[in-house]
């Protein structure tokens, strides 16, 4: 099968448009979604993050913008395997777009075979609320470690 127009492509449109518009993404041999982690990647390509969620970070411990303890690193890898498995060989349709982040990645909902996969890891307990309005977090990150075993 062939995949459809390249996620920056897609993503354009949805920047000048004020409803949300729903792309639907092909489904292929190859997957077309790569997770660097519970809330982050690429699709075909192109840079994403999930929009008003965060999921545990995966770097190691210390490391610029890695996790701020190992069981963090351990949580994380659990949501990035959630996500995988999510939409693995799954009909993903971008629902909606905020535009670039400050790292250049296209902040975006995205559906997996209907279900919204930001709720979805919410109630899985693999993301936290982390909700944005614009390029502005309205609250403090969740902080992973702080369910950390004793």
């Amino acid at each position: 099968m062939r995949v459809k127009p390249a996620l920056l492509l897609l993503l354009v449109p949805f920047a000048a448009c004020s409803e949300p518009l729903a792309f639907q993404i092909a489904a292929t041999s190859e997957s077309p979604i790569y997770w660097s982690d519970g809330d982050s990647g690429r699709i075909e390509g192109g840079k994403f993050r999930l929009a008003n969620v965060d999921a545990p970070e995966t770097g190691g411990v210390g490391a610029r913008g890695g996790a701020k303890c190992e069981y963090e690193r351990e949580l994380g890898f659990d949501a990035k395997a959630f996500m995988v498995e999510l939409t693995r060989d799954a009909e993903l349709v971008i629902t909606s777009n905020s535009g670039p982040d400050r790292y250049d990645r296209e902040v975006i909902t995205l559906s997996a075979n209907g279900q919204d996969v930001g709720d979805a890891g919410k109630a899985a307990g693999h993301l936290g609320d982390w909700p944005h309005r614009g390029r502005r977090a309205l609250t403090k990150k969740p902080d992973w470690c702080a369910g950390r075993p004793q």
